[in-house]
């Protein structure tokens, strides 16, 4: 039998070196898989380049590695909760690939899929397609590294000509990845928002690293309720269902005690 187990998240993620290239699943501060995140920060990997939809808050999520100085690059959606990274970023500390979401979705489905590029509407007539958008500042207020123009082709759609533009798929070292549920042949099922981008980043990186709050035996979760075949994941560990979840914005009922 392939028993896929890892005794601790410190051990999963040993072989994680500097330099190396991450997709982290999470969606907002929804299933980040944070014993992992605190694993590779605690061994003191650094010079990363992460693709993630965001990058956690200050001291939550993927922020704390941030914090810690030790990603390079960010290749995100949404990164507007986040002071450092702000800053980093404006100083010319760190690098920003800004990704439209439903594109980096994709991205990241294809490169576990093993699609090469695929053409999309979205971006077309913008900075996106036409390149120019800042990657990189040199921390006076100037563009150091600006994205570059994009393939543009006109295809028929429902015979109507209409622009696409061409985005590579993404493949990374490794991911790093939270579901709810996991057995040891490493097949996955994640709950509510979790399910985001959880799923995508797992299948974009060679090396797949899951924690899962609960670890059943195989054949214990019915293949109708797989959300992620074990074929993607290679490493998985038990972190119990009392992991840390945080809340980002917490709001009650108006009127509510």
């Amino acid at each position: 039998m392939i028993d896929k187990t890892w005794p601790s998240a410190a051990d999963a993620v040993a072989d994680i070196p500097d330099g190396a290239s991450l997709a982290v699943g999470g969606f907002g501060l929804s299933g980040n898989p944070i014993a992992l995140i605190e694993a590779v920060l605690a061994q003191g990997t650094g010079d990363l380049s992460v693709v993630s939809n965001n990058c956690g808050v200050d001291d939550w999520g993927l922020g704390i590695l941030l914090g810690a100085g030790r990603i390079r690059k960010m290749t995100s959606s949404y990164v507007g909760e986040n002071k450092e990274f702000e800053r980093q970023f404006l100083s010319g500390e760190l690098e920003l690939e800004l990704t439209p979401q439903g594109t980096l979705a994709e991205k990241l489905r294809a490169g576990g899929s093993g699609i090469a590029a695929f053409y999309t509407q979205t971006g077309v007539g913008t900075q996106v397609a036409e390149g120019g958008l800042p990657q990189r500042y040199d921390g006076a207020g100037g563009v150091a590294v600006a994205s570059p123009a994009k393939d543009v082709r006109v295809f028929d759609v429902n015979g109507q000509p209409r622009e696409f533009v061409l985005e590579e798929a993404i493949t990374t070292d490794f991911s790093l990845v939270h579901a709810w549920k996991g057995d040891r042949h490493g097949n996955l099922v994640f709950r509510k928002a979790a399910r985001a981008f959880n799923p995508l980043a797992a299948m974009a990186g060679r090396v797949c690293i899951a924690q899962v709050e609960h670890l059943l035996e195989p054949g214990e979760i019915d293949p109708d309720d797989v959300h992620l075949p074990g074929v993607f994941v290679h490493r998985i560990v038990e972190v119990g269902p009392d992991i840390p979840k945080r809340i980002e914005k917490r709001t009650v009922t108006e009127g509510a005690r």
